[in-house]
């Protein structure tokens, strides 16, 4: 993969705030037309990145390449080719939708007929335009989102940067911002996401970053990253949680006992050999089941395990 093929290209990147290290060394590569998630605690150094990505601050060190352009030399240019939605809604809850689109419109100097060309045509791609002359203190969560987003776009960007942008949102208008950045990206549009919902990451990212203490500690996509957990696991709760203990040495790998759920859990190998192997001892031992499952693990899993591994 060339350069030619990146949208954001980031290599070496830091950022001190006075003693602290907010970025120590961050390398990125999103390919055009992808979204590319970037997962990590809090005070991981997300955030900061994306600042840097937006032209917003200025880095410490490191080369930084945004649509093709120099990000530090060229910033104004790099600007006129991105959008951003942060973490705090950036439009006028007082106005209509129709309103804050097109006082966008006018700041990016579209002149009054573009700005409200531009307005409709975002107001029908968002589902907002039966209410587009509503105020958007009457917006549910996801709706103002929604504007939000379409407000970021309103420069037509090749590149968009999404801050945490379900933060606070009920699972109804996470799927409707979701649902809205796929048509995004189906369009061309490449999109970095930082998030904290590891589904959010698991349901729209082609490629995945995982970023602890302002560097990159993996990176791939969401089944590699899974597989680099140990591959699938078996799951098996029981009826009788004094039983646990007995049912942990039957468990093929090295089993974890979650006593609240009454379940015992392993990374396995080969999955059927292992479900076999695992009912035949259960049974032979009269150890009653209530289920017994094999699974991938989940974003969550992964994530626990490689915070937890590199603050090792």
């Amino acid at each position: 993969m060339t350069d030619h093929d990146l949208s954001i290209v980031v290599e070496g990147l830091r950022k001190k705030y006075g003693a602290k290290q907010a970025l120590d060394g961050l390398d990125l590569a999103v390919r055009t037309g992808t979204v590319h998630a970037v997962l990590g605690p809090n005070g991981a150094g997300k955030t900061t990145a994306v600042r840097i990505l937006a032209t917003l601050l200025r880095p410490d060190k490191g080369r930084v390449e945004v649509a093709g352009l120099d990000a530090r030399a060229r910033s104004r240019e790099v600007r006129s080719r991105i959008g951003l939605l942060g973490q705090h809604a950036a439009v006028d809850e007082k106005l209509s939708g129709r309103q804050n689109l097109e006082m966008f419109g006018r700041l990016y100097r579209l002149g009054a007929r573009g700005a409200r060309a531009r307005a409709q045509e975002l107001l029908d791609r968002f589902g907002l335009a039966d209410t587009g002359t509503k105020a958007v203190e009457q917006y549910s969560g996801g709706m103002r989102r929604r504007l939000d987003l379409a407000a970021s776009l309103i420069a037509a960007p090749g590149v968009l940067f999404l801050d945490e942008p379900t933060t606070g949102l009920d699972p109804r208008g996470r799927t409707e911002v979701w649902n809205s950045v796929r048509s995004l990206v189906d369009g061309g549009t490449t999109v970095l996401l930082t998030t904290q919902y590891l589904e959010e990451a698991d349901q729209l990212a082609d490629r995945i970053s995982v970023i602890d203490h302002g560097k990159v500690i993996a990176d791939g996509t969401a089944d590699e990253l899974k597989a680099s957990t140990g591959g699938d696991r078996i799951d098996v709760v029981l009826r009788d949680p004094a039983q646990l203990a007995r049912a942990a040495l039957l468990v093929p790998g090295d089993p974890v006992i979650d006593a609240d759920r009454r379940m015992v859990s392993a990374a396995v190998g080969d999955r059927i050999i292992a479900l076999t192997e695992t009912v035949r001892a259960l049974s032979d031992n009269g150890i009653d089941a209530e289920d017994i499952a094999i699974r991938r693990p989940t974003l969550d899993e992964v994530f626990l395990h490689l915070t937890k591994e590199h603050a090792a």
